[in-house]
């Protein structure tokens, strides 16, 4: 799994869901991007205690079929409160609802 550097073009993209709809009297919130760092994944496991939510990201690098062995190299742990990795869970479901209205079913 690569890290980049933060990206410039990266305040062209459209500003979080949760930034769009903000209660009358919230304080307005301001994503600061300059520190950021973004990571490939295309492996995800959780994890859950009953304080806390990980989510494992790493990249499967096999790129033959029919091994019988596979070994994910995990690079990123992130660790979350239930009501946080809920609302994720939320805005995950609301970002691939639209993707898909736009390109078409995600068949797993």
């Amino acid at each position: 799994m690569a890290t980049k550097e933060p990206r410039d073009d990266a305040k062209e993209a459209k500003a979080p869901a949760a930034a769009q709809a903000q209660p009358a009297g919230a304080p307005k919130v301001i994503w600061d991007d300059s520190k950021m760092l973004t990571s490939y994944a295309n492996v995800c496991n959780v994890l859950g205690t009953r304080e806390e939510i990980m989510l494992l990201f790493g990249a499967n690098q096999a790129w033959h079929g029919g091994q019988k062995e596979v070994t994910v190299l995990l690079s990123n742990r992130i660790v979350l409160n239930p009501f946080a990795a809920k609302r994720l869970a939320q805005l995950l479901n609301q970002g691939l609802n639209e993707y898909e209205s736009r390109y078409g079913e995600l068949k797993l």
